[in-house]
């Protein structure tokens, strides 16, 4: 395994990181380094993992977003020993579809010049360290959390690709552990919700809003739910409608 450090520090953090992360890794996917114009030879290892850094090394490099306060790193795994590719003129890398930069992945490299086409795909992981809450101690499931219960520090955030980093206090303090939580893992968004508002059955408040107009009412919740969660109400009519449910526990349905 190569390793290579690509390091770039920012003083201000972004709330939406993810999502402007994930805008900018797509990019990637269409950007081609002149770096990569390089003969293969035919041993795979010896000329492909250069290739691929000096790729990696470029695009991220052109697609780091201000406001990310992110050390990134990458190592770039190497092809079955085994291999033997035919000699290639061109080597161009590429990022498949459906693949981002972040976490374990892979990049597809291809020859676009030689005698024989061929195309293999070398692992590839990137490790994106930034700040984020650290827990120092277990949290039962269902215990409100508060800011004694975590410390910053810094970790991967692509160390899970499913789940976004909470790195504002203000996303985990007073909201509650949605499972059992273990002193030392970083705080992220499925591991805590908002704390229940109202239990299931209870007669809540219904907000209908439509375009000049807003209809108030009463129903019965069909489930406990928090703020920001979606709920079902039974009407007193019979009808069930969804809706959101505000901070003051509020159902806000729009029309």
């Amino acid at each position: 395994m190569r390793h290579h450090h690509f390091v770039s520090v920012f003083q201000t953090l972004s709330p939406l990181w993810r999502g402007v992360l994930a805008t900018a890794v797509a990019g990637a996917a269409v950007l081609a380094a002149p770096a990569a114009a390089q003969e293969a030879a035919a041993d795979p290892s010896a000329d492909l993992a250069p290739i691929t850094q000096r790729w990696l090394d470029d695009t991220l490099a052109r697609n780091q977003v201000a406001g990310l306060p992110l050390r990134m790193e990458v190592s770039v795994g190497s092809l079955d020993p085994r291999l033997r590719l035919a000699p290639c003129a061109r080597v161009e890398p590429y990022l498949p579809v459906g693949a981002r930069l972040w976490g374990r992945t892979r990049l597809g490299l291809r020859c676009v010049q030689g005698a024989t086409a061929w195309n293999v795909f070398l692992p590839v992981t990137v490790k994106a360290y930034g700040p984020a809450w650290v827990l120092t101690s277990n949290v039962a499931p269902g215990a409100v959390l508060t800011a004694n219960d975590a410390t910053e520090s810094e970790v991967d955030w692509a160390a899970d690709t499913q789940n976004a980093v909470v790195a504002n206090p203000d996303q985990w303090v007073g909201q509650v552990a949605s499972r059992q939580l273990m002193a030392g893992q970083a705080l992220r968004q499925n591991m805590v919700r908002a704390p229940q508002l109202f239990r299931a059955g209870a007669q809540v408040k219904v907000v209908a809003q439509g375009p000049g107009y807003a209809v108030t009412a009463a129903g019965q919740a069909l489930a406990g739910a928090g703020a920001g969660d979606t709920v079902r109400i039974r009407m007193n009519n019979g009808k069930i409608i969804a809706g959101i449910v505000g901070v003051d526990g509020t159902v806000e349905v729009a029309l």
